[in-house]
């Protein structure tokens, strides 16, 4: 007959045995993990550095792309007629294309209005933007305004001609000088491409001037 006491000497020898052998998987797995973790992880910032690489490289091509879209022309010249078939001249010292919005980036920008005609408005500033599709030529800063015809001059920030009507405007604030006399204003317009200008005051700033006085001969 079996002893009660050597019974329970067995069963506490298996689960010591159990309890031994679940210790020895367990650190078997946290052996595994240690060696797999940091490998993981330098896998994970490996692909991030990758794909923040990636990134950068394909917005690079992205950029010259974009740029080798670009139309550029040297002293570039732009011909056309106003409703009214009045001649214009566009010209600057170059001119980039925009390839999204087909616009025309103008650096050192020359307008004629008028050619061929009695008198010539030119129009000068330090840049500017032709939009062929809406008609709109918009110059400045230092927008220089003469008028061949009367030997006016206006100096303005800014000016926006529109190439099918041949009117000129501007809300920036004008200066004008000629042999009549001078003239400060909010805003103008010029019509039928220098024919008539008109100015207008805004607020407090009303139009000042001063007239020459009319010279008498003898």
């Amino acid at each position: 007959m079996t002893d009660p006491a050597d019974i329970r000497d067995q069963a506490d020898e298996a689960r010591v045995a159990a309890t031994a052998k679940a210790f020895r998987a367990r650190s078997r797995r946290v052996h595994m993990l240690r060696r797999i973790l940091p490998v993981a992880i330098i896998v994970l910032a490996g692909g991030t550095v990758s794909w923040i690489v990636l990134r950068s490289v394909m917005s690079d091509v992205e950029r010259k792309a974009g740029t080798s879209r670009e139309v550029r022309l040297d002293s570039a010249m732009f011909h056309g007629q106003d409703a009214e078939g009045r001649s214009f001249m566009i010209g600057a010292k170059s001119a980039v294309r925009d390839p999204e919005t087909g616009q025309f980036r103008l650096m050192g920008p020359a307008l004629r209005l008028n050619l061929g005609g009695r008198k010539v408005t030119t129009l000068t500033a330090d840049g500017g933007t032709y939009n062929e599709a809406a008609r709109t030529v918009t110059i400045g800063p230092n927008v220089r305004i003469s008028d061949g015809g009367s030997g006016f001059t206006l100096v303005t920030p800014e000016a926006v001609v529109n190439t099918a009507t041949g009117v000129v405007t501007g809300s920036k604030g004008v200066q004008g000088s000629g042999p009549l006399g001078t003239v400060n204003a909010s805003s103008y317009v010029i019509y039928e491409q220098g024919e008539r200008v008109v100015f207008r005051g805004a607020g407090d700033n009303k139009v000042r001037g001063t007239i020459n006085p009319a010279s008498s001969d003898g």
